[in-house]
């Protein structure tokens, strides 16, 4: 399309969509050979049970529209978390259900805080309904300091742990966070709590502004299949629901709903497979720093980690060359970090082998591969 007609037809979006600058998924490579470490899926399969489940409900029904209110797996999260099932939302994945918490509850003309070092998709959110974002940022360590939350809001989201830190706060951080803003919204988004984090679900019937969302895709292994839900109060699910039925009524389909219902059931699963997990990070945080890398204390499915004198986007480059895929951000504050999601312990082990050759290969060569932190 020539330049003249490309700007005619950009003339025709609407306003609000020229100025969005939409979030960027982590790279997915086509072809085999990679060593996928940069988008925080789990490495391992999901339950043998969600196979079936799949594998069953694909049959003759598909014809049919699956259940607007997916009931059944809305039962089934409520038992797991001892909650009702009118406490319970889900949506086409934890990033559409946190879309419609940011519309559906942050919408009230004041600020939504959130950490200045997080979840990218937040601010896209806010520009995309109009809200005004006011990040709030993290101490030196990275840490999110409770007490710089109390102040007029529109609402509240925090990832626990934090993402792309790893760092995550106590069930009593939590509770002071809650206690400091009983007229707002307080969203936590609980992508990577089953690695390590308190759970704020406890919570849920003590303060009736705390909205949870959380995912299959990390523990569960089904970042594929697309499911996220949220629980909470009545009125605060009732206000989810009216904008997905004024958006898209059928979000899962039958597969989906059968899939999630049977990750859930099979809790033994999620939780070998978190364990696994967990025992591969902390193998890998003991090896990464015993190559000369800081990494900060994580409760997730992967490391944020700084090297004391090679820069982060030199190392991202090499270990690409390799094709091992890690996370870089080039973001202030964090554009010499990296972020590596835990894979296997073979994965795990070829990546420290690729980092341990590539640092040891540039410093006999007599020149680093960069020019050590803080140097011009």
């Amino acid at each position: 399309m020539s330049s003249r007609k490309e700007a005619a037809a950009r003339a025709l979006w609407s306003p609000a969509v020229r100025g969005l600058h939409a979030y960027v998924p982590g790279e997915q490579p086509q072809g085999a050979g990679w060593i996928k470490l940069n988008t925080n899926e789990c490495p391992y399969p999901p339950s043998p049970r969600v196979l079936d489940a799949v594998r069953d409900a694909a049959d003759e029904r598909l014809r049919l529209y699956p259940d607007p209110t997916a009931l059944s797996l809305r039962q089934t999260i409520a038992k797991r978390f001892g909650l009702t099932p009118e406490q319970v939302f889900v949506g086409n994945g934890s990033d559409e259900v946190l879309a419609h918490a940011f519309c559906a509850l942050l919408r009230h003309g004041r600020p939504v805080l959130f950490p200045d070092v997080s979840y990218s998709f937040y601010p896209v959110y806010c520009a995309l309904y109009g809200i005004e974002p006011q990040p709030i940022p993290l101490d030196d360590a990275f840490r999110v300091r409770v007490a710089d939350y109390r102040r007029g809001n529109g609402g509240i989201v925090l990832p626990n742990p934090n993402a792309p830190t790893g760092i995550a706060l106590s069930l009593s951080e939590l509770t002071q966070l809650l206690e400091s803003n009983p007229g707002s919204v307080v969203v936590i988004d609980e992508a990577y709590v089953d690695f390590g984090a308190e759970s704020a679900v406890a919570l849920i019937n003590r303060f009736p502004q705390l909205l949870v969302v959380r995912t299959l895709s990390k523990s569960a292994a089904l970042a594929g299949l697309r499911v996220g839900f949220a629980m909470g109060h009545t009125s605060l699910i009732e206000a989810l629901h009216v904008v997905k039925d004024s958006f898209n009524s059928y979000p899962l389909d039958r597969l989906a709903l059968a899939g999630a219902q049977a990750a859930i059931e099979d809790d033994g699963h999620l939780q070998a497979l978190s364990a696994r997990i967990t025992a591969s990070r902390q193998w890998l945080e003991q090896q990464l720093d015993g190559l000369g890398f800081d990494c900060l204390p994580s409760s997730a499915n992967f490391l944020f980690v700084r090297h004391t004198s090679a820069r982060a986007a030199d190392l991202f480059s090499a270990l690409r060359e390799r094709r091992i895929l890690v996370r870089h951000f080039k973001q202030p504050r964090i554009d010499n970090h990296l972020r590596i999601t835990i894979g296997t312990q073979v994965e795990c082990e070829a990546l420290v082998d690729a980092l341990r050759h590539i640092l040891s290969t540039s410093s006999s060569a007599g020149a680093p591969i960069s020019a050590p932190i803080g140097t011009p």
